[in-house]
């Protein structure tokens, strides 16, 4: 693979991590409120599938570093944490709702499996509009026992919409294990019947990379959906209040062994990983320098952006 490519993925897994440490910490420091997902240890699947795929991306609530790898800011989406007046979302979406349309990041949801439908309706948009990108939904393994899920792959399927389903199966839903609420561990059985589907591995920001580019290829060709399932592994609960006790240490000292920062580190030259740790550590201190400094929303637009202008005439 390219030199450069496997540089930028690299600075980009090294970026995700470092932002979730810094993120993490100002929780604790009280900067941060609310719900916050971590994707420390994911950082393969998240970078390597938003570098490959070209189109629009709808994610679940644990976003951050999907959002920096589309092409979020550091600053934007840290700001966002913070809930002040430069966030991506300016404030109002926090950890679970970050956004932008101009780059066709469609957001994180914060209801398990709620996105799936709408990645559906946009696929079939960009069908209507015979463009030649399609749509990616991420969603976790616990999304699809959802009804909505079934209900997606079979209109997807029958309409044979230019959509990318990415499982990322980290065999938890929430502190459920996958074997105890769903009739199969691997979850490409329940879709076998609807579509094409590909297993990778989701430590492996490589093969991830080049399953979501052949995936992204095979939904412009109008041959209808494709199904992604990576396997992979959190290194920290579902979310800062997780205590991950359900999982033992012998687990997560294989979970551990997996890293994937430490799997492509060794392809790269030495120089250069010491200059991106150096460089990595700088962007993420500018960061949160810039959350404190932003301002904290007005409570003069507390009604803001509740309805459209229009909206808002019609409802007055």
């Amino acid at each position: 693979m390219d030199t450069a490519l496997m540089e930028d993925l690299y600075y980009s897994m090294l970026l995700g991590r470092h932002f979730e440490y810094a993120a993490k910490e100002n929780y604790f420091q009280g900067n941060i409120s609310g719900f916050l997902h971590l994707d420390i240890g994911q950082e393969a699947l998240s970078v390597g599938a938003m570098k490959a795929f070209e189109g629009d991306v709808f994610t679940t609530y644990r976003e951050h570093v999907m959002a920096l790898s589309r092409g979020m800011s550091a600053n934007a989406i840290m700001a966002e944490l913070f809930g002040k007046v430069d966030g991506v979302s300016k404030g109002r979406g926090g950890s679970m709702h970050m956004f932008s349309p101009k780059i066709g990041f469609y957001g994180g949801d914060a209801i398990v499996g709620g996105h799936i439908p709408n990645a559906v309706g946009c696929a079939y948009a960009r069908k209507y509009q015979n463009k030649k990108t399609g749509c990616l939904v991420v969603f976790g393994d616990g999304a699809t026992n959802c009804g909505g899920f079934f209900e997606s792959i079979n209109i997807a399927t029958s309409q044979k919409l230019p959509l990318v389903f990415l499982c990322e199966n980290n065999k938890y839903a929430i502190g459920t294990k996958i074997e105890t609420v769903s009739a199969f561990s691997k979850q490409a059985k329940k879709v076998e019947a609807y579509m094409p589907t590909v297993e990778v591995d989701g430590m492996d920001v490589l093969a991830v990379y080049k399953a979501i580019k052949k995936a992204g290829e095979y939904i412009k060709e109008g041959k209808g959906p494709i199904f992604v399932e990576a396997m992979t592994c959190r290194f920290e609960g579902h979310s800062i209040s997780d205590a991950n006790k359900y999982r033992s240490s012998e687990e997560m000292k294989k979970c551990k062994e997996l890293d994937p920062l430490l799997k492509l580190k060794p392809l790269l030259d030495k120089v250069f990983v010491e200059k991106i740790e150096a460089q990595v550590i700088r962007d993420i201190t500018e960061a949160v320098n810039f959350a404190h400094e932003s301002p904290e929303p007005s409570l003069a637009e507390l009604n803001k952006y509740i309805f459209t202008d229009e909206g808002l005439k019609h409802a007055l």
